[in-house]
């Protein structure tokens, strides 16, 4: 039988991904053993996923990003949703979600298991409704069945959109949107065919068991969150809320790990106010959002509008941010999506630790920023969240060699470049300005690993040996 992170934890016993995740995170391994006891942060650590770097998500640790990838009935297969994997993990993804709905689900499924050095998430329930052939088909004995032969497989975490009641349903009459969560319409679909409560409601103690014996973490779904600013905060959505509260502390009393997941689209003076209440109701159990959007208008640039809001929510307190690519709402993102969403979402994660006071954050920044000063301009790409993208801008203009020495870019050019002119001041003997020394030394940071460069940190040894990805540039993986 196997022992969960949280059972442990709360015996006492610091496991070894709690030594492990305390060590990239900086923090002493009490703290995170404690931090795991209470539910306040989760190590989802499926036993059998054996290619896994162990991470930690909650509150007190640094902000982490989880990547959307998967297939559809039209597009992906094994070796392109492998390569998507690459991908995330490459540009610094700390979990990635398999939400694919097309063929092959189990070979990609296992094959994302077997190679990936981060934890590995799904929603059970589409591989249901692809199984039953319609929503109103699915039965609890197939639910189980999927879940268990995933838990078996490895899967770290899953969304279970259990939180959904039939008395919830015409809280949604009134919405703009209605309920844009797809596991949410299903299961409001299978409830208005059978007249019955949601079944993963109703079976859910038995999930729970399945998730202890095999430690995966339960990624409570917001089956309820607002599709759009108009819907943000209804009575339908912290109707649900209400009762993740109550499932978390269900899946507590079995020792199973639990984050909770949250909207969706939030107007920014209410993105506060969704991470407060969840931590208030949820007693604490990590929370998991998707962006939120604080804006609707601006299809193909969504990784902007929801990176504003995740950089809120996670200065508020928000765990993990589930990133949002440019083809949000238009289409299956590819490869330079990912990235784009990644950078997008790192950035946005970062910023939030900054805010929000996490040890040594700030050095990253202040290193960066010190290079720039210098005219170090291959320490600034080096320090640089995607150093790749920095040196390809950089080298649209001034491509040659001795530009890395140049103390000036394209921008201003040599007569007008504001930091030139300022240090040629602060060096005259007569100047009134003192020099400027500075230094940052990120060996000696407190911050953990994902706030110091490189942004994928993860273990990747357990990925495919690949010289075509390791080595080629962004422009060739985008032609694939």
């Amino acid at each position: 039988m196997v022992q969960t992170q949280l059972e442990a934890a709360r015996e006492g016993t610091i496991t070894e991904a709690m030594a492990h995740v305390a060590d990239r995170e900086n923090r002493d391994p009490e703290f995170v053993r404690q931090q795991v006891a209470d539910g306040q942060a989760v190590i989802p650590a499926n036993a059998y996923h054996e290619a896994l770097d162990p991470m930690i998500i909650g509150r007190e640790f640094a902000t982490k990003v989880n990547a959307n990838i998967g297939n559809s009935e039209t597009t992906g297969d094994p070796e392109t949703e492998l390569e998507k994997l690459h991908t995330a993990v490459h540009y610094g993804a700390d979990t990635v979600m398999d939400l694919g709905t097309g063929s092959d689900l189990d070979e990609i499924r296992e094959t994302h298991i077997d190679h990936s050095p981060v934890p590995i998430g799904t929603v059970p329930l589409y591989e249901a409704v692809k199984q039953a052939g319609s929503p109103e088909e699915i039965t609890t004995e197939l639910l189980l069945e999927i879940i268990e032969k995933q838990a078996k497989q490895g899967v770290d975490y899953m969304t279970i959109h259990a939180g959904i009641l039939a008395e919830h349903l015409p809280l949604t009459d009134g919405r703009t949107t209605g309920i844009v969560s797809r596991g949410g319409s299903i299961m409001a679909t299978w409830m208005e065919t059978h007249g019955e409560q949601n079944p993963l409601f109703q079976i859910y103690d038995e999930i729970c068991e399945i998730f202890a014996d095999h430690d995966v973490t339960f990624s409570l779904g917001d089956s309820l969150r607002p599709g759009c600013l108009a819907d943000a905060c209804d009575e339908a959505q912290y109707a649900e809320l209400d009762t993740l509260g109550e499932l978390t502390r269900r899946a507590w009393d079995r020792g199973v790990q639990v984050m909770v997941e949250g909207p969706g689209h939030v107007p920014m003076n209410k993105v506060a106010e969704n991470v407060e209440r969840q931590q208030e109701v949820c007693d604490g159990a990590p929370f998991y959002v998707l962006g939120p959007l604080v804006t609707d208008v601006a299809p193909g640039y969504d990784h902007i509008t929801s990176a504003i809001g995740a950089a809120m929510a996670a200065q508020a307190g928000a765990a993990m941010l589930c990133y949002v690519t440019p083809k949000e709402h238009l289409g299956l993102p590819d490869e330079n999506d990912v990235r784009d969403g990644l950078a997008a979402y790192r950035i946005a994660a970062h910023a939030g630790d900054v805010g929000s006071g996490h040890p040594g954050a700030r050095d990253w920044d202040d290193a960066l920023s010190s290079a720039r000063y210098a005219f170090d301009w291959r320490e600034q790409f080096r320090l640089a969240l995607d150093p790749d993208r920095a040196r390809e801008y950089h080298d649209q203009t001034l491509p040659e060699d001795n530009y890395k020495d140049a103390r000036f870019c394209s921008m201003c050019g040599v007569e007008f470049c504001s930091m030139r002119i300022d240090q040629d001041a602060r060096d005259r003997a007569d100047g009134e300005m003192d020099r400027l020394e500075s230094g940052i030394d990120l060996e000696s940071s407190p911050a953990a690993e994902v706030n110091r460069p490189p942004v994928g940190t993860h273990e990747s040894a357990m990925l495919p040996s690949d010289e075509t990805w390791t080595d080629r540039s962004v422009e060739e993986a985008g032609d694939d």
